[in-house]
Parts: C-alpha cells; structure tokens; sequence
C-alpha cells in the first residue's frame, strides 16, 4: 500500500475514482454515476462509491482490504457548508478508505487541475455556480455556493431558465424577438415556448432538463441572436464577479492571479466566456490570466493527493497529468457524452 493515492471527484452527474502511486503513475481509474449525497442520499452514495473503489483497486491488482490508500483525497459537489464537512467527514471516516482522508469542495479540485503551483482563482460553471481563491500563502476565500438562496446566478441551470424565459416573453410581446422562439421548443420536440412551460408545470418534462437548454443559447448566441448573446454575457459576467471578489478578498491585485474557469457550460462556451471574464478581470487585476481547465478535475484531486505524498515532486506531477488526461480521452472516445 505504501505511496498510494486514491482521489475521488464527485459531481452531481458522475463520480471519477483514481488510484495512482507517489510517481504519478496511473495505477487504475473508473468513471461511474453520480454518489453525491445530494442526489441519491449519503449511505447509498457511499455504497456506490465503495463499489467503485472495490472495481479500481481490482483493476489495479492491489490487495482489496482497507485501508486501500495512504492518502485519500476526495473533491465533492455539495460540500459547502461546515455541517456537511462534520457530516461526511465521519461518514467518509467510517468507510476506511485510507490512513488520511481529506474532503474538499469541488472548486479545489478545479483551481488544482488548472494550475502548477495551486494558487489563484476557479470558477465552475456547470449546471450551477461556485468559486474558491487560494493565495501563495495559502489564505482562502470561499462562497456559499448555495444556488440562488445565496445569491448565485449563471450556469447551465440558470442559463437554460433564462433562454425559455426569453423565448416565452418574445412570444406575449413583453421581451424583443429571437430565434429561441423555435429553437427551445425544437429541442423538446415542441412547436411553441408555452408549451414547454406546461410540460415543465404538468411535469411531462422533468425541471432539470431545462440544462439542456444552455448549449442551445449558446448556439443561438455563436449564431449572432442579440437576446442570446445577452444572456450568455450575463453569465460571464457573474463568472467574472466570482473572479473579482476573490481578487480583492485575497488583495491579490498585484499578482499575475491564474483565473481558471471549469464545468461543462465554462468548457461548452468558453469562446463566448473567456473574452468577456478576461475583459472584466484585467482592470481589477492586469496581470491575471484567464483560462479554461481542459482536464478533468479528478486530476486536480489527484495533484493535491500528490502533494502531501510526494511534496514538490515536479516530474510525478508532470506524469499524472499526462496519464490522466490520456485516460480521460480514452473514455470520452468510447463514451462522448461523459
């Protein structure tokens, strides 16, 4: 067991479970569904996380007893407030999945993966929104991360909501006309914007399908429609508001900052976003980058695993961003919706 990583991203739609020894080797990985407490409930999250780890530990032709790790660094959606860390911290504990176990929100996992030295801004933009910032000296500045209850705007869900609204108020006459009159509809097999609405209402069509609708704004928006260009401005500009407060949290001005964006709509939109966030960033901080991560974030889990394991170890680092990254390819080529 010994120099053993197991590092464990866990969205709200899936679950990346990685095994890999202190060279950065990749030992195994596995994708499966989603194990977030959120979505299917704590113990049945863990059961499914448990039977994820018993297929990656196979795979990886290592002993199945507990613990299977020497570090275990698992970044999870829905770890937000100090209650759930107290929460899943003894569910997680209880498991003996390894002799230290660290939980993190999942932005760490994206500012890590997007990042050399670990520091700087991350903003995910997937069905939601959430940011974190880590300073050089290690200060950290957080969000609620609690959906619109606590301020939030953006991402896929929002945005979706936004692109129906449009093409509902196109159609009463109370908002300027737009191609998402036909193209929202379209994508449900509909023939008008009020009949998504009822089917949403009568529950024909599940409420978190309405994500579905954020790539068609933004094909809209590549397409030059003015409504849908707006909206997904709006969207870099909340991105951007997760940036500059964290900047200035951190009095980080002054600093060549890395801002990553990550998520499927930031990676989906990122010709649309990067400009705009970049643009809104620069005056506050002029040194700051902007960029979007373009690897899964199990790999940032994985990085900071490695970083207690093997501290400083540039060429472990090095390798287990390429074999992951490769690992990654390889099941987007078999399966492109993951």
């Amino acid at each position: 067991m010994s120099g053993v990583v197991l590092a464990v991203d866990g969205g709200n739609s899936k679950t990346d479970v990685v095994l890999c020894g202190a060279d950065g080797s990749l030992l195994a990985a596995v994708r499966g569904p989603t194990t977030s407490h959120q979505a299917v409930g704590l113990e049945r999250g863990l059961d499914r996380l448990d039977e994820l780890v018993t297929g990656v530990v196979g795979t990886a032709g290592r002993p199945a007893a507990r613990p299977v790790a020497d570090v275990v660094v698992a970044c999870l959606a829905g770890l937000d407030l100090p209650v759930d860390e107290r929460r899943l911290g003894r569910a997680w504990r209880a498991r003996n999945l390894g002799r230290e176990i660290e939980l993190r929100n999942d932005t760490f996992a994206a500012l890590r993966a997007g990042t050399e030295a670990g520091w700087g801004v991350a903003v995910i933009c997937g069905q939601g929104v959430n940011g974190v910032g880590v300073s050089p000296d290690g200060r950290v500045a957080r969000f609620a991360g609690l959906g619109d209850i606590a301020g939030d705007r953006g991402g896929g869900s929002g945005l979706g909501m936004d692109g129906l609204g449009a093409a509902v108020r196109a159609t009463d006459g109370r908002g300027p006309r737009t191609t998402l009159v036909t193209l929202v509809p379209a994508h449900f097999g509909l023939r008008r914007p009020l009949a998504v609405t009822e089917a949403l209402y009568r529950g024909r069509i599940a409420d978190e399908r309405v994500a579905e609708l954020a790539p068609v704004v933004v094909g809209a928006a590549r397409a030059g429609d003015e409504v849908a260009v707006c909206l997904v401005r709006d969207v870099a500009d909340e991105l951007a508001a997760f940036a500059i407060a964290s900047i200035r949290r951190l009095r980080m001005q002054r600093l060549a900052v890395p801002v990553v964006l990550a998520g499927g709509l930031a990676r989906g939109a990122a010709d649309l976003l990067v400009p705009r966030v970049d643009e809104l960033v620069r005056p506050v901080a002029p040194d700051a980058t902007v960029s979007v991560v373009d690897a899964p974030p199990v790999l940032g889990a994985a990085l900071l695993g490695l970083d207690d394991l093997a501290p400083g170890d540039a060429g472990a680092a090095t390798r287990l961003r390429g074999e992951i990254r490769a690992w990654d390819a390889a099941v987007r080529a078999r399966r492109p919706e993951s």
